[in-house]
C-alpha cells in the first residue's frame, strides 16, 4: 500500500515534466499566459488522481485477497468498509508527498531516463521503516506519527489489527502528513 500510494502517479509525473522537456513540448506550454504554479499544480493534481485510482485498486485487491484467503491470519484482519476508508485516509499524505517529490526531481532531470533513475532509490524510502519494524518492533508513540513512512506503517498496523486510534493520534498524523505534503 505504501509503495503504491507513494509512486502511484510516478510515470505520469515523469512524462509531464521530464518527458515533455525531452519532446520539446514543455516550452510552448510555459509560453502561455498561464502561471507556472498553475501548470505545476495541474500536473501534480493529474498525477494524484492517477495515484488515487491506483491506490483504490490496490485496496480492492487487498480486500479481495483477504476475503478469498482461508487462513486463520486472514480472518483476523480488519477488512471492513470503515477500515478500508481509514487506510485510504492514511495513504493520502504519502500520495501527495511522493507525487510532489517526484515532480520536483523530474523537473530537475535533464531527460526521462534520468528521471526514471530516481525511481530505484525512491522505492526504498517507503520500505525502510517496514523493514526496521520487522527487525526492531516498537510500541507506537505519538512522535512516530509525525515521521513520514514510519507513521503510515504504524497507522496501517493499528487499523488492520483492530487497535484503537485516539483522536490525538489522528490529529498528529494528519497535521504532520498533510503539512509536509
Amino acid at each position: 500500500l505504501t509503495i503504491t500510494s507513494f509512486l502511484g502517479g510516478a510515470y505520469l509525473v515523469m512524462d509531464t515534466t521530464a518527458g515533455e522537456r525531452e519532446r520539446q513540448s514543455l516550452e510552448p506550454l510555459l509560453a502561455t499566459p498561464a502561471r507556472r504554479s498553475a501548470i505545476v499544480s495541474g500536473k501534480i493534481a493529474a498525477a494524484c488522481v492517477v495515484g488515487v485510482v491506483s491506490l483504490l485498486l490496490t485496496l480492492a485487491a487487498f480486500k479481495l485477497s483477504a476475503q478469498l484467503s482461508t487462513g486463520a491470519a486472514a480472518r483476523q484482519l480488519n477488512m471492513g468498509l470503515l477500515s478500508m476508508l481509514q487506510m485510504l485516509l492514511v495513504m493520502m499524505p504519502i500520495l501527495f508527498i511522493g507525487t510532489s517529490l517526484l515532480t520536483f526531481l523530474s523537473a530537475a532531470a535533464k531527460s526521462m531516463k534520468e528521471a526514471q533513475s530516481h525511481m530505484t532509490w525512491l522505492m526504498l524510502l517507503p520500505m525502510l521503516p517496514g523493514y526496521a519494524l520487522m527487525v526492531y518492533p516498537v510500541k507506537t508513540e505519538l512522535w512516530q506519527l509525525a515521521v513520514p513512512f514510519l507513521a503510515q506503517n504504524q497507522m496501517l498496523l493499528k487499523i488492520i489489527r483492530h487497535e484503537p486510534i485516539s483522536a490525538q493520534m489522528w490529529a498528529v498524523y494528519l497535521v504532520a502528513g498533510f503539512g509536509l505534503a
